[in-house]
């Protein structure tokens, strides 16, 4: 059964939590899929998780719809949600309007995501046949605005805020909103008073729904924020691995017989079958 937006709607409905994962690549797609989540995030965050940058505003929009394709081809059960990157829909609502087509269109995604307060954006999107996932609270592309990672709605202020937001882009359209970097009971409110899913990262143990970057829950990455829990320890199992690769290509242990092909001509030796331009193998060339 493919999970659609009614579902997630229902889940709510029903008091049903669900969960969402990143995922930027074809095997880990198959796998986060066949695990069972209901909602696969192809993040902006593919830009410091595999990309190598410093933060996730250098990723462009070719590459999100690179990965996002990727990805497609190994979901066949989850909602995919393709995120729109940085400057790809902050210039203009036409422009926002393009891109979040092409995740559709070329990628395969069957939603997008976007940061920040973009009610008219959402508005239109959605009048347009293309489902909204909003993202409040700390949001990583204005990560320079906000000073840096820091917990949002601390203040009375702060927290009008958010709330104002979010009831505005539910009323705009969105299906859901991811809720990051925020208090607890703030997430708790929110949950109660919005009648779209709530998805947490950050946000404590009352939203709908929860997602986390798939490298930090199974232990790739060397740091972790705060929030994250860690259900494997891959980075150093990998790296035990590795190690010990190196030490049985470095004894001559590996390959061994159990890893290697036999039953084939002897090389070295004549061979009559052979043209006589070919110059003959030999042993250690």
């Amino acid at each position: 059964m493919t999970i659609t937006i009614r579902d997630l709607q229902a889940y709510k409905a029903e008091g049903k939590r669900f969960a969402m994962l990143t995922a930027y690549d074809y095997p880990t797609a198959q796998i986060v899929d066949e695990a069972g989540v209901a909602v696969v995030l192809v993040g902006d965050s593919v830009a410091n998780n595999e990309l190598g940058y410093p933060d996730t505003l250098p990723v462009t929009m070719d590459e999100m719809l690179h990965h996002t394709r990727a990805v497609r081809r190994g979901v066949t059960r989850a909602l995919l949600v393709g995120d729109l990157p940085f400057m790809s829909y902050q210039a203009s609502v036409e422009e926002g309007m393009r891109n979040a087509g092409r995740l559709l269109k070329e990628a395969g995604a069957n939603a997008v995501k976007l940061e920040g307060p973009e009610i008219e954006l959402t508005s239109r999107l959605s009048a347009s046949g293309i489902p909204v996932m909003a993202h409040v609270g700390l949001t990583p592309q204005s990560v320079n605005q906000m000073g840096g990672y820091r917990v949002q709605g601390k203040t009375e202020e702060a927290a009008n805020r958010i709330e104002r937001e979010c009831i505005a882009l539910q009323r705009a359209g969105a299906f859901a909103v991811v809720l990051e970097g925020i208090p607890s009971d703030l997430g708790r409110h929110l949950t109660a008073l919005l009648s779209i899913p709530t998805i947490g990262i950050g946000a404590g143990p009352h939203c709908d729904g929860q997602v986390l970057v798939f490298h930090d829950m199974i232990g790739l990455n060397a740091r972790t924020p705060k929030f994250v829990k860690q259900y494997a320890h891959l980075r150093t199992d990998i790296t035990r691995a590795v190690g010990e690769f190196i030490s049985e290509v470095e004894a001559g242990v590996f390959p061994d017989d159990a890893h290697s092909y036999g039953g084939g001509r002897i090389y070295g030796g004549e061979d009559h079958d052979q043209p006589a331009s070919v110059p003959r193998m030999e042993v250690g060339r």
